[in-house]
């Protein structure tokens, strides 16, 4: 068994990354630290796992006794935590927040469609960004062709769960319910993890990513339209997404439209390509929390440790 330690324990990252560890046939908790609520029951924190484990959060714990630490609290507070601790030698860290995507202190950035072989000899995993993952799922094909040829155009919504567990006016339910909005255009943090990996691809890219994020009136997932000019006709441009992700245990090209229903409560990505005139119209979609949070992160974990990479991962989607 993968002896699991889980730092930030408090979010709704974590509250996932256990929903799928106490399931997982290969993993184990050893413990689950949050200082704010250190003594209390994971249950009283995150209501799904009533039922499913009596675990408490704790305030201290015992790093020489776990394989894989997960990082999750906030963005800025995992290079905080890495400067002021010492790692055992063998245990592997996979970091949910953005302080080591840029591949800083011997991290791997964990997209396993761009860096599976990697990930499979990393110690220490940089978790991507969720919008990021949408976008780059959308992208990685024409890029890895060198065919990002013009500027991209990406407008993408996500569910107020994207925001965090702490409280705020724009995720309070009377201001999001029958609610959209624009915010972060063209700012995106994840604009820097997305340029960077398509550059990697296809080093001569040296057009705009122009993003623009919303908030939309839902929980959970992700959906991104994405467009730009591709000189393939339509069925050359699915069959170059097609295959391009044949390998993947996760990410499919769908012939029909997708929609976010597909994906909620599911570690998949689906896609559907469509040319029109010159542009070529992709639609990515993803659960937020789960291909891009907690469940890419436990695909990292079993890619990590020689696992299939869908162990502790058969998750359906609720279609209605």
């Amino acid at each position: 068994m993968i002896r699991v330690g889980i730092i930030g324990g408090a979010g709704y990252t974590a509250g996932e990354l256990i929903r799928l560890l106490v399931n997982h046939p290969q993993a184990e908790i050893a413990f689950v630290h949050s200082t704010s609520n250190a003594g209390n029951r994971l249950a009283q924190v995150h209501g799904g796992l009533e039922g499913d484990t009596g675990m408490r959060f704790c305030d201290a714990y015992d790093l020489g006794a776990i394989d894989v630490l997960f990082l999750c609290s906030a963005h800025g507070q995992s290079r905080v935590w890495m400067e002021e601790n010492s790692i055992p030698a063998g245990v592997k860290i996979i970091d949910l927040a953005q302080d080591f995507r840029d591949e800083s202190c011997g991290f791997v950035y964990g997209l396993p469609e761009l860096n599976r072989e990697r990930i499979r000899r990393a110690e220490r995993v940089a978790n991507p960004g969720c919008f990021a993952t949408t976008i780059q799922l959308a992208l990685l094909p024409l890029a890895a062709a060198g065919l990002l040829q013009d500027e991209v155009h990406v407008t993408a919504v996500t569910g107020s769960t994207g925001a965090g567990v702490k409280p705020s006016a724009t995720t309070h339910f009377s201001w999001r319910s029958d609610n959209i909005s624009v915010y972060k255009a063209f700012t995106h943090q994840h604009l820097l993890e997305i340029g960077r990996n398509l550059r990697l691809l296809e080093p001569s890219f040296d057009r705009e990513v122009n993003f623009v994020p919303m908030r939309g009136d839902f929980t959970r997932g992700i959906l991104a339209s994405v467009y730009t000019a591709c000189p393939l006709d339509g069925e050359a441009a699915s069959k170059l997404y097609a295959d391009f992700y044949a390998p993947s245990a996760f990410t499919r090209v769908t012939e029909r439209d997708v929609d976010l229903k597909q994906v909620v409560n599911t570690n998949k990505a689906l896609l559907h390509t469509a040319k029109y005139g010159g542009k070529l119209h992709v639609v990515s979609v993803i659960d937020n929390l789960l291909k891009g949070a907690s469940g890419q992160a436990v695909q990292n974990m079993n890619l990590m440790f020689g696992l299939d990479e869908k162990e502790g991962l058969r998750l359906k989607a609720s279609a209605f």
